[in-house]
């Protein structure tokens, strides 16, 4: 299989990473977190004259019709700079909602604002008690006259405090953990009834707390009693998103592991010739190579339409690359010592990134116990 980037995608690659180079050093980023928003808007204006907010939205629609692959492409890039503005949270998760859940008018509409860096969206799911079980959902959407009102709490929204709309998650009926009667909503962030609290995450990042109450829906996307299937297409995608950012952090955070390793003296010679240093220097790079497999398979994976067969997927591929993720980035603090523990220096921030990564959407445990019970990755005849 041929995995080349053609033409189009090269240049992508190639402008974005011209871009971050020259626009993301860690002075940089550590200047766009102290600001108010906490990331950039310069930036994301950038973002918007590149076509990488646009990027994966059909052109009848006002996007530039970009696929997996292309949103992979970015997610590296962004993974090897540990960016922090909210591209994943409106592109790929809000983006994925309008994509599969929103009525032609209304996709429209909201693709123009995102492609010209107008609107940022927030996925809104998160509970207190349903860790990570997309099912689990106390929040309430009842009828008023035409419309719906949301009450409920929603925690670690990404973004939360900077997003103009929200993409909420809340049960019309049922049970708390039934997987029917959960409809996907559209609720303006700046409304009545919605209260927010922001706070920035270990790595660096800003999330939100999210309270709603008989908060007014503007819309409601797909079947309102059935939207499960929606949230768990637009999961998956975002899991593949998080693979291939997660290998853009690896591959930055391992580099800079044998540099410090070529660097560093102790009795009288570099670290880096010691054998047994070596040898987990290049069990980091195994780790990571595996991963790159994993990310370009959940980048084709998160196609298929069997939605059980995506699912089982996407567990292996979480399961597989948080393992990865968590043991480069444990090595290659013990590799540099105390130093990467310091705000300072930069190792330490990328394996928080990698840290916020492996549990978002399900950390390593949630996602190998989840594929074991469903039979493991190869079901049987």
């Amino acid at each position: 299989m041929d995995f080349d980037l053609n033409e189009s995608q090269g240049m992508l690659q190639d402008s974005l990473r011209r871009l971050l180079g020259d626009k993301y050093g860690f002075e940089n980023r550590k200047a766009y977190m102290a600001s108010e928003t906490g990331w950039s808007r310069d930036l994301w204006a950038q973002y918007a004259e590149l076509g990488l907010l646009g990027l994966p939205f059909d052109e009848e629609d006002g996007g530039f019709g970009g696929g997996g692959e292309e949103v992979m492409i970015v997610a590296e890039q962004m993974g090897r700079h540990i960016t922090l503005e909210p591209w994943f949270s409106t592109v790929v998760l809000g983006g994925g909602f309008l994509r599969h859940g929103a009525e032609p008018g209304l996709r429209a509409a909201m693709v123009e604002d995102i492609a010209a860096g107008g609107l940022l969206l927030a996925f809104a799911q998160q509970e207190r008690q349903s860790r990570y079980d997309l099912h689990d959902v106390a929040t309430t959407a009842k009828k008023d006259g035409t419309g719906w009102v949301i009450t409920g709490r929603k925690g670690m929204v990404l973004h939360g405090d900077t997003a103009d709309r929200f993409i909420v998650t809340a049960r019309v009926a049922g049970g708390q953990r039934d997987a029917g009667g959960i409809g996907v909503f559209v609720v303006p962030a700046r409304s009545d009834g919605v209260n927010i609290r922001g706070f920035r995450m270990v790595d660096g990042s800003r999330a939100a707390e999210v309270e709603f109450s008989a908060a007014h829906a503007e819309a409601v996307l797909g079947d309102p009693e059935g939207g499960l299937p929606l949230v768990n297409a637009v999961v998956d995608e975002a899991i593949a998103a998080l693979a291939a950012e997660a290998i853009g952090a690896m591959d930055v955070i391992h580099a800079m592991t044998l540099d410090y390793m070529k660097t560093r003296q102790q009795f009288g010679r570099a670290i880096g010739s010691f054998q047994a240093l070596q040898h987990k220097a290049a069990d980091m790079l195994v780790a990571i190579e595996q991963s790159r497999s994993m990310a370009y398979f959940a980048t084709m994976a998160a196609r298929e339409t069997d939605a059980p067969e995506r699912r089982r997927n996407m567990h292996a591929v979480k399961a597989q690359i948080g393992r990865s993720q968590r043991f480069v980035g444990q090595n290659a603090i013990q590799l540099h010592g105390g130093i990467a523990m310091t705000m300072e220096y930069a190792a330490g921030h990328y394996f928080k990134r990698l840290t916020v990564n492996e549990a978002m959407f399900g950390d390593t445990d949630f996602h190998l116990r989840a594929l074991s019970d469903i039979g493991g990755l190869v079901q049987a005849a």
